[in-house]
């Protein structure tokens, strides 16, 4: 009897071996076809993210510039705020972009004494800031406009002409109402009777004007 290689073991090694690579080698394929619909899908998402997104964020990026630019950068702030007696009345101006704010309102100058004089006869004043003006504990009414940069500049000015002009007080006549009530009406404002609280002065001159937060003054 002739010994002849058994060949049936070594094909069955050489199957199992070539059946393991096969498997092995779609395996990967799909890996690799699985990952790259995945990589596709995802970079079809981001892409729809970015084409959808891009079209709502410009307009409100948009909207808030066109928000700034109507209230502009300047501003009066009328204000109102408690007192010994009656409350005071009085203005913050200045730049938007600036904690510093400038104080103009018309007081009496010196003690309680003038003060009380004050309701007899005219009395020198003050025109700066007074005590509380800076303290918002003290607020009690507020009322602010927006201004651009021309039409403040013509405001600013006006102020300032205001104060170097009013050089008395008095409760019935020349008082802070009456003062910040100027101011209102030159920058075109509706404006209330000037002879009440300051608080009900200030609510007053918002509610007459509704609420309105930009000013344009007219032409020269």
């Amino acid at each position: 009897m002739t010994n002849r290689p058994d060949r049936s073991g070594s094909c069955i090694l050489a199957g199992l071996a070539l059946a393991t690579m096969l498997a092995c080698l779609m395996s990967s394929a799909s890996a690799q076809e699985i990952r790259h619909e995945s990589n596709k899908r995802m970079a079809d998402a981001s892409a729809s993210v970015s084409t959808d997104a891009a079209p709502r964020s410009a307009p409100q990026v948009m909207r808030r510039g066109l928000a700034r630019t109507e209230k502009g950068p300047y501003y009066v702030d009328f204000r109102a705020r408690t007192a010994a007696s009656w409350g005071h009345a009085f203005v913050w101006y200045g730049k938007t972009s600036e904690k510093a704010v400038e104080v103009a309102g018309l007081t009496p100058a010196g003690d309680t004494w003038t003060y009380v004089l004050g309701y007899f006869t005219w009395v020198p004043s003050e025109t700066g800031a007074s005590y509380g003006d800076l303290d918002p504990d003290y607020l009690t009414a507020n009322y602010r406009v927006y201004l651009n940069e021309a039409d403040a500049k013509r405001v600013f000015a006006y102020i300032k002409k205001l104060q170097a002009s009013s050089p008395v007080w008095n409760a019935e006549t020349t008082n802070c109402t009456g003062f910040i009530g100027d101011i209102a009406e030159y920058m075109g404002l509706k404006v209330p009777n000037r002879w009440q609280r300051p608080e009900n002065f200030v609510n007053s001159l918002k509610e007459m004007n509704g609420g309105r937060q930009v000013v344009r003054l007219s032409a020269e």
